[in-house]
C-alpha cells in the first residue's frame, strides 16, 4: 500500500497571500460595521418604542439576556463587546 505524495509546497508569495487574507478581513469589517449600524437603528426604535409607551429606556433582563449570549459565544471579550453594542443604542446610563 502506498502512502499520498506530500502536497507540494505553495508557490505563492506569502505577501499575496497576506494581502488577499486582508482583503477578506476587510470585507469582514465592512459586513460589521453595516450589522452594527442595523442593531442600532432597530435598538433605537425599540427605545422610542418603549418611551411613547410609557416604559423605561432599557430593559436590564434584556441586556442580561445579551450579555450571556455574547459571553458564552465569545468569553468575556465578548461582553465587552454586547456592552458596547449595548451602550451605542441606548447610550450611556
Amino acid at each position: 500500500m502506498s502512502t499520498p505524495a506530500p502536497s507540494p509546497a505553495p508557490t505563492t508569495d506569502p505577501a499575496d497571500r497576506i494581502g488577499a487574507l486582508r482583503e477578506q478581513i476587510d470585507a469582514c469589517d465592512a459586513g460589521i460595521i453595516e450589522l452594527v449600524q442595523r442593531r442600532l437603528a432597530v435598538s433605537r426604535e425599540i427605545g422610542a418604542l418603549r418611551a411613547a409607551s410609557g416604559g423605561t429606556r432599557l430593559s436590564l433582563s434584556r441586556e442580561s439576556q445579551v450579555l450571556a449570549r455574547f459571553r458564552s459565544a465569545l468569553g468575556e471579550d465578548g461582553a465587552a463587546l454586547a456592552l458596547m453594542l449595548l451602550r451605542q443604542g441606548r447610550g450611556r446610563l
